[in-house]
This record gives structure tokens, sequence and C-alpha cells, in this order.
């Protein structure tokens, strides 16, 4: 069924492995680099502006998406993103070494995501049908995570001795998916000379597209719940890096009839990430199953609750068992909150203007990210417990916050009692 699908959806989903190889290797790790060659404040704000920027890039993107057309933004992105790397890997070449034009090259990066990643994702909408979609998007989360988990485990292992040889596969990488993208790709899109005249590039027009989602509390409110999840996600490339990297002292494992195998912060935080990774891609399926037919709020909120606790232990604790034992209890979270989530997100958009509410929807992450930058900084006034503490409430306000949400669109679609009362009664 794979080679039924659309050309330019085949050629996506390998130029985002690809791509996603071997940025794992290098980009979950930025906040160590920059902790190390600045300071931990300077990293989590230099890591919350590269969020921010592409938050703002990812806005445009959109909006040009469907002025341009998506070749022609996603092959602009493409070359934005090989000059970018070419210049990461001359700020950390043997010769010259630069933390600042590093983050300058990584907010070249962030800019050109933005303007790639909806492009992209209208792209494959356009191509894809509403029988070949669901079958699209699975094969693509299975990719996704595959890539991650790949990338991890070299990453981890590669990253402290080996950072430039990383750079230059990530460059001669985007020279590859540059080439598929500019030669392979289709373009989907052709806008009609009367919407091209009224076009505008100003900030106007994304601000009155946005203005009728701004105005439902209710979906604002489901959110912020998201927000609050994915905050605590997001910790583990920053916060909880840095910690592990800090506290862990190298510890030597003997394998049996493999030699020893010494393991630091960073390579213990690639295996929890691999672990993560493994029970997610394994276990989607058996779980999407036996929650098919049981209510979605209740599981929602205990994915919400295993997920805080879990990542609870990851912000203190230095017993491998321990952290171990938390990464299966977050996975389990992970797997429970996850699809039941996306069903009721769908229930609670207005369907009349479902693409911008998930577009809205999309910057979830992005706020999500800006706050997993903050946790550095915060890490360093209360700690690793009062991490921990702050993960749980966190997902203790997801829980309210959707909940919150979810009355509200429950309340507002019932039928007024005192409206139904004055109606007349035909003879």
């Amino acid at each position: 069924m794979f080679k039924e699908l659309h050309p330019n959806i085949r050629i996506r989903i390998y130029t985002s492995f690809l791509s996603r190889v071997i940025g794992s290797m290098i980009f979950p790790f930025m906040a160590i680099y920059f902790t190390k060659e600045l300071n931990a404040s300077w990293a989590g704000i230099l890591l919350m502006i590269q969020t921010v920027v592409q938050f703002i890039a990812s806005l445009y993107g959109g909006h040009l998406a469907d002025t341009l057309g998506r070749k022609r933004m996603m092959v602009a992105g493409e070359w934005m993103k090989v000059i970018a790397f070419l210049g990461m890997l001359l700020a950390n070449s043997p010769w010259f070494t630069s933390a600042w034009m590093t983050f300058f090259m990584l907010l070249a990066i962030s800019i050109s995501s933005g303007i790639v990643n909806p492009a992209a994702e209208a792209m494959l909408i356009d191509v894809s049908t509403k029988e070949t979609r669901a079958f699209m998007y699975s094969i693509n989360y299975w990719a996704v995570n595959l890539s991650i988990m790949l990338g991890l485990i070299v990453g981890g292992w590669l990253y402290n001795s080996h950072f430039f040889e990383l750079i230059v596969a990530l460059f001669v990488m985007s020279l590859i998916t540059l080439w598929m993208t500019a030669t392979l790709i289709i373009e989907t899109y052709q806008m009609k000379p009367s919407q091209r005249s009224t076009s505008s590039y100003g900030l106007k027009p994304l601000i009155q597209s946005y203005q009728s989602v701004m105005k439902d509390w209710p979906f604002l409110l489901f959110t912020l719940g998201g927000i609050a999840v994915l905050s605590i996600e997001f910790q583990r490339n920053n916060f909880i890096a840095v910690r592990l990297e800090k506290e862990i002292i190298p510890q030597t494992f003997s394998l049996i009839g493999m030699g020893h195998l010494i393991v630091d912060g960073v390579k213990l935080l690639s295996l929890l990430t691999v672990v993560n990774t493994v029970i997610i891609v394994l276990f989607t399926a058996f779980v999407s199953k036996w929650i098919r037919h049981k209510p979605d709020k209740p599981i929602m909120y205990t994915g919400f609750l295993l997920f805080g606790f879990g990542y609870s232990f990851l912000a203190f604790s230095n017993n491998v068992l321990l952290l171990f034992m938390a990464v299966i209890v977050l996975s389990i979270g992970e797997l429970l909150y996850v699809p039941t989530r996306q069903s009721l997100l769908a229930d609670i958009v207005d369907d009349s203007r479902r693409g911008a509410y998930m577009a809205f929807n999309g910057f979830v992450f992005q706020i999500g990210k800006m706050v997993g930058a903050l946790g550095i900084i915060a890490g360093q006034a209360i700690g690793g417990i009062g991490m921990g503490m702050l993960y749980i409430l966190l997902g203790v306000l997801g829980i309210v916050f959707c909940s919150l949400g979810i009355r509200m669109r429950t309340t507002k679609e019932q039928p007024n009692p005192s409206h139904l009362a004055t109606k007349k009664v035909p003879s």
C-alpha cells in the first residue's frame, strides 16, 4: 500500500526520515553544548529565542505556502538549511570554534523549518485522500520515531567525541534532501489569479485569519492543557539533559562476552530516550486497540498524571534503575494520553474552520519548547526536586485546563432550555 501513495508523500517521508536521523544525533544535545560553551542561563535564553523565531517563521511560512506554492517554499527552506549547516560546520571545525556563530546558524535553521514544515504539511494534504490519509500519517509517525531512536543511539555515543563529524554528516544529508526536494517533488498548489491579487505579505491578514480561533475559549483552554503537558516532555532535552550530564558519574557496566561499557550522563540520556521510543513504537497499536471502546477523558487524565510522575523522577534521581522505571511509567502515560487527546481535539474544534484550528494547535509544540528552554533557568533556582514537583503540577494543570475546555464546549453545544420553552408548538 505504501507504493500506492502519491510520489510526493513517499519522497517527503524519505527526506524527513533522513534529516531526522542525523539531526537527532545533534539537536537534542544543544542545551549541553551551550551550557558548556557559555552557561546554563545563556543556554536557556538562546534556546528559547530559537523557538520563538521558529514560531514566528511558521506563521509566515504557512501563509506563504498558500501564496507562493508548496514546492517553492520547501526548496527555499532546504537551501537555507544547507547554508546554515555549512556555517555551523565552520563554527565548530578543528581550526575555529564559535558558540555565537553556532547560535545564529541555529536561528537560520529554525527559520528554514518554519518555512518548510507548513508547506510540507499542506502538500501532504493536497495529494492524499480521506482513505489514504490515516495510513500516510501512521507510516510517517513510525518513521519519525524510528529515525529519532536511531539518531539518539548514535548521537549519545558520538556527540562528545565526534561532534564535528556529525555536523559534516548533517551537511551532506542536507544536500541530499535539497536535491530530492528540488528534483522529485511535484508542485501541488496553484493559486487563482483573483487570490494572488488580494494576497498580502503583512501581519494583518495573519492576525485576521486566527481571530475566530482566539475567541474560542473551550479550544483555548484545551490548548493550554496540551501546552502544560508538552512543556514536561521538552524538559528532557533541556533541564534533564543538563542535569544528567553534570550529576551522573560515569559508570562501567560489564557486558557478558562483549567487554565493558562506560555510561556517562549523555549516553544515559540517549539510552533512556531510546527505551521510551522503543516502547512507543512497539505498543502503540496494542494500546490503541485496548482503549478503542473506553471513555477518552479518564484515560487521557490518567496518562497526564503518569507522564508527569515519570518525568518528576528524571528531574532529581541519579539511580539508574529508578530512572529506567520512570521512563516506563512516563511511556505508559504517553501511550494513554496521545491518542485520546487527539480524539478529543477532533471533537472540540470547529469543523467549519478545521484548518485554522489545527494550525493553531501546532503552536502547542513551539510554546512547549519555549517553556522547556526556560526549565534550564528555573532548574538553577529551584533544583531537581523543585523541578520534579513542577512537572507533577504541570500534569495536574493539563487535567484542569482540558477538563474546563471540554465542559465549556459541552455546555455551549447543549440547547438552551429557556429558549426551547419559548418556541411555539405548531398546532
